[in-house]
């Protein structure tokens, strides 16, 4: 039985996969544009630094 206040989540995959209804509302949340951009840098900086001394 879940501890009390708490709700038992749906579970598929023999419990690996859980689904909650409610939304995490202390996670950091990033726009995703964002984590693009900071991709693609990350990817620039090693080819350029390949380059210069590779």
């Amino acid at each position: 039985m879940p501890p009390e206040g708490r709700q038992r989540a749906f579970s598929s995959a023999a419990g690996l996969i859980q689904y909650y209804d409610m939304e995490e509302t202390r996670a950091l949340k990033i726009d995703p544009y964002i984590v693009l951009i900071l991709g693609v840098s990350a990817a620039i900086l090693v080819e350029v630094l390949n380059w210069k001394f590779g």
